[in-house]
């Protein structure tokens, strides 16, 4: 099978796509056949060795993919050989092959394609758990999302708008923007000027924002915490500006609000049952056509450069991921 490895830490230009030995799935796990892999912001920090999580040499990035069950292991319940799954692996989607826990396994609904579920998951389910259990977002409230163009970004505006927020989308580029227009944002905010404090406040009539969903983190926080509403909630989804910011303690005083982190692979763990109820909440949205997830920024397997180099250089648009195999001539 060919799988694309990491053996040093380094640049996207430091993976090598390679044939290497079939897998063979063990107890409890699926074997799944990829059609395709989506990239995360955190696979590009994990083939650097910045992430929280860090696996042994080599090891193959990616931690979604949409496929078929090729083969069960011992033990498998709710699944069979043929079935069409979104997987979430948290590491190894990156091949033609997958041996993954059937805990991570899911069905997908007969109208979902094998892209779309391959970068479903993390995004809508890191914005749905942000938005409903760490904001308690409610109607009316204004929700402004910083890097609004990203997957998670485009995934809490379409999310933010179904809740029934305002929602103000915040990008560093007028195409970016348009972009997200398309989603459904009922404001734009281009912060490439450094201003973001000033315009949400005119915005919003002076108050700031209700509850402001950051996965960028950097200089865009500091402005954030300045323009936030009296019990505002500033959700730390992530840094992809590179830079940790620091939460100035009177600022919370002040205006009365709150930080609240957002960790989607540790609230799996501790709330596993909140998490499979998302989850399903959100395949019924998908189902129902409530949620329709953007197109997709689809790369070649052997064109995995250009797409991790996407990350790098902040062109981003929705979910990016890889033609495992030849989509256009299967089901998607």
């Amino acid at each position: 099978m060919k799988a694309i490895l990491c053996k040093s830490y380094g640049t996207p230009e430091n993976l090598v796509l390679e044939d290497i030995e079939d897998l063979k799935p063990r107890e409890g796990e699926a074997l799944v056949e990829v059609y395709a892999a989506s990239l995360n912001f955190p696979d590009t920090l994990q083939i650097e060795g910045k992430y929280q999580y860090q696996p042994p040499f080599p090891f193959i990035p990616g931690s979604e993919a949409g496929g078929i069950i090729k083969e069960i292991g011992p033990n498998v319940r709710g699944f069979d050989i043929g079935d069409r799954v979104m997987a979430n692996p948290g590491i190894g989607a990156m091949a033609e092959l997958l041996c993954v826990p059937f805990e991570r396994l899911r069905k997908i609904p007969d109208n979902m394609s094998f892209n779309t579920a391959s970068g479903f998951p993390m995004v809508y389910t890191t914005s749905y758990y942000a938005l409903k259990q760490r904001a308690e977002l409610k109607p009316a409230e204004t929700l402004l999302v910083l890097g609004s163009s990203g997957g998670v970004g485009v995934t809490a505006l379409e999310l933010g708008k179904l809740m029934g927020a305002e929602v103000i989308a915040a990008a560093s580029s007028e195409e970016k923007l348009d972009f997200a227009k398309n989603i459904g944002a009922d404001y734009l905010v281009n912060y490439s000027d450094g201003d973001l404090k000033t315009k949400i406040k005119e915005l919003t009539n002076g108050k700031g924002a209700d509850v402001i969903f950051d996965p960028v983190g950097g200089d865009l926080f500091d402005q954030a915490t300045r323009c936030i509403n009296w019990n505002g909630r500033i959700l730390v989804v992530g840094f992809a500006s590179g830079r940790i910011p620091e939460y100035k303690a009177n600022l919370a005083l002040l205006k009365g609000a709150s930080m609240v982190g957002v960790f989607l692979g540790r609230w799996m763990k501790e709330e596993p049952e909140a998490y499979e109820e998302n989850l399903n909440e959100l395949l019924d949205l998908f189902k129902q056509k409530k949620i329709k997830p953007t197109s997709y920024q689809l790369f070649k397997m052997n064109d995995f450069v250009s797409a991790f180099n996407l990350f790098k250089e902040r062109k981003v648009m929705g979910k990016v991921s890889l033609e495992i195999k030849h989509l256009s001539l299967i089901h998607i």
